[in-house]
């Protein structure tokens, strides 16, 4: 049996603060390996600049090709339509129904879990890594969904230091002709640059 954990976002693009996460989890938690997995389509907002989900998992799969204890899943790829963590789920237990699965958030969305389609049914099919920061406790985030059945048995905490880059920061750098070097993995850096992305001037706000 492997311990997966699965690092579910957008990636438009991916940068440190995801792979700092990914490292993280998987040394605190004790994880065989994590895979990132690209959502097809955000359920519940719109993606402000797009350069196509085929541009963001190359970027993935060029992020996870330097380093063998990360991997990509394209579950959500392949289902198409709104990517939500359930449906993942399954689609990775009908992958893998040996692995040990923890999907991996912060604090912020593991307190949103009980607005979450069937948060119980996503506490049975993994364990909830949560990424502790100093602005919400883990015993805020306990009392918060200490009414999901489940919940006292499969939250695991772990450390994350405070990096304050988004992919929404390094969409507007990119779009301003700024260098984003050292906030991305350099293989990103060169992909974006060869596919010409992230070029059009993005909205101001929002974190991705």
């Amino acid at each position: 049996m492997a311990r997966v954990g699965l690092l579910g976002g957008t990636f438009n693009p991916p940068h440190l603060g995801h792979l700092v996460c990914a490292q993280e989890a998987r040394v605190q938690l004790g994880l065989d390996r994590v895979l990132l997995v690209p959502t097809h389509v955000p359920p519940h907002k719109a993606m402000e600049v797009e350069p196509g989900v085929a541009h963001r998992v190359a970027m993935c799969e060029a992020v996870a090709a330097a380093d063998p204890r990360l991997g990509v899943s394209l579950v959500d790829v392949r289902r198409g339509g709104p990517s939500f963590t359930v449906d993942t789920l399954r689609g990775l237990h009908a992958d893998a129904p040996g692995d040990e699965l923890t999907f991996i958030v912060g604090g912020d969305m593991a307190y949103s879990l009980p607005s979450w389609r069937e948060p119980e049914a996503v506490l049975d099919l993994a364990l909830l890594g949560v990424a502790e920061r100093e602005d919400l406790s883990r015993e805020d985030i306990a009392m918060q969904l200490a009414g999901l059945a489940g919940a006292d048995r499969r939250l695991r905490f772990f450390d994350m230091p405070r990096i304050d880059i988004s992919s929404s920061f390094i969409r507007r750098r990119l779009a301003d002709g700024l260098p984003v070097r050292y906030l991305v993995p350099d293989v990103v850096a060169s992909y974006i640059q060869r596919q010409g992305l992230y070029t059009a001037p993005a909205p101001v706000g929002g974190q991705a």
